[in-house]
């Protein structure tokens, strides 16, 4: 699975424990960040355009708590993302939602529950049918 990543200072340590990690299971993994953002909007802005350039890819940006890069995420038209804390709705947002990212907060998730929480979210598979016509009202938002 490709998975794009970008984090600001804040969640910046988080950030390279979960791609030594992925990178370590085989995924390919494209850091918007080798060095962090100046703020939180400029890596979740370079993460949301990576993923819809790319259809097949999913992404993870990093900050101090997730709200920011997630408010930042949703002003992004076509743009599906969720602020997660926890594995159940990191793969439920996924598998219901078609979420292409989630946000995690470096100061909210250790580093072990980030990289459960991203491996639920990258296992899960969009389940379509009944869905659907809210993933379309989504992605007609900005």
């Amino acid at each position: 699975m490709r998975v794009v990543l970008g984090s600001d200072q804040d969640g910046m340590k988080l950030k390279e424990y979960i791609k030594e990690n992925l990178i370590k299971e085989g995924h390919e993994v494209v850091d918007k960040s080798e060095q962090p953002a100046k703020d939180f909007v400029e890596s979740t802005l370079a993460v949301a355009q990576d993923l819809l350039a790319n259809d097949q890819s999913l992404g993870v940006a990093f900050d101090g708590y997730g709200a920011g890069s997630f408010m930042t995420a949703t002003k992004v038209k076509g743009m599906v993302a969720a602020e997660v804390s926890d594995e159940r709705t990191a793969y439920m947002t996924r598998e219901h939602n078609n979420s292409r990212m989630i946000t995690l907060g470096a100061k909210i998730v250790g580093p072990e529950l980030a990289m459960n929480i991203t491996r639920e979210f990258l296992s899960a598979d969009y389940d379509g049918g009944r869905h659907q016509v809210r993933v379309d009202m989504l992605n007609k938002m900005a």
